[in-house]
């Protein structure tokens, strides 16, 4: 028993030091989506002055504190989003770490950071990206037929029958949506990661994915002030925190169901 918690102990050690490297890693993937640049090993620069950053101004979260949080060559103030990135990686690595246990806490922080990235893409550029949400759909297939990771008690019929009610659902809506409205609604990059989401979850998830995900995304258009009839509102936020919620705590209990 000690070894094994001992083995837990380090799996969790793991993940939260890893996190805000993964969490830098992550703002260059959103800050280049949409091109060529992510797969070009380019050296990081200062946004203003041009100078490459070296190893001792890449240390997460160190070397922006150090700083000041400004460029040692110009003195340019660097921002908040890669601190907040990291910062924002480093707590999906702690709730994950608190709430399960064994491996499934490294399958947990992937899904955890791999949402976030999905959610902030949509925030910046209106659009959810293949390259994440295909293959997340394939790992939640792959992981039902693997073993159950979650409370969700979800087999590879139910992860199937989820991802293609998912899909369905919302690619329905939208063409409704458009046809009524005549203009786009829901995309299919939602549908997908929808489906992503059903194969997670499964079938007895969906509705509770569905339902945080429309009470955030109401918020958030309060929040944001969203008065205008005819204005693009990103919906991925939203469906990644359902999708996240649901997954690591399970369905919600309506009225003592």
């Amino acid at each position: 028993m000690p070894t094994l918690e001992l083995v837990e102990s380090s799996i969790k050690f793991g993940v939260v030091a890893a996190a805000p490297v993964a969490g830098s890693f992550l703002g260059v993937a959103v800050l280049r989506s949409g091109t060529s640049s992510i797969l070009n090993p380019a050296r990081s620069h200062c946004s203003h002055c041009g100078a490459s950053l070296s190893a001792r101004d890449l240390v997460p979260l160190i070397s922006w504190t150090l700083s000041g949080g400004r460029c040692r060559h110009c003195g340019d103030r660097l921002g908040w989003f890669y601190p907040g990135m990291e910062i924002a990686a480093l707590g999906v690595a702690l709730w994950v770490a608190q709430a399960l246990s064994g491996w499934a806490i490294a399958v947990g922080c992937l899904l955890g950071w791999t949402l976030l990235t999905i959610a902030l893409i949509d925030l910046r550029r209106l659009i959810v990206p293949d390259a994440l949400s295909l293959p997340l759909l394939l790992a939640g297939l792959g992981l039902a037929v693997a073993t159950d990771l979650s409370g969700t008690m979800v087999d590879p019929w139910d992860a199937l029958l989820g991802a293609t009610l998912g899909y369905g659902a919302f690619a329905l809506l939208g063409r409704g949506y458009e046809r009524v409205r005549g203009m786009p609604g829901l995309g299919l990059g939602d549908a997908k990661l929808l489906a992503a989401a059903g194969a997670w979850v499964g079938v007895a998830g969906l509705p509770s994915v569905v339902l945080v995900a429309a009470l955030a995304g109401l918020a958030g258009a309060l929040l944001a002030g969203a008065t205008e009839r005819d204005r693009r509102i990103p919906f991925a936020p939203a469906l990644c925190l359902g999708f996240w919620v649901v997954w690591l705590h399970g369905p919600l209990a309506v009225g003592g169901l």
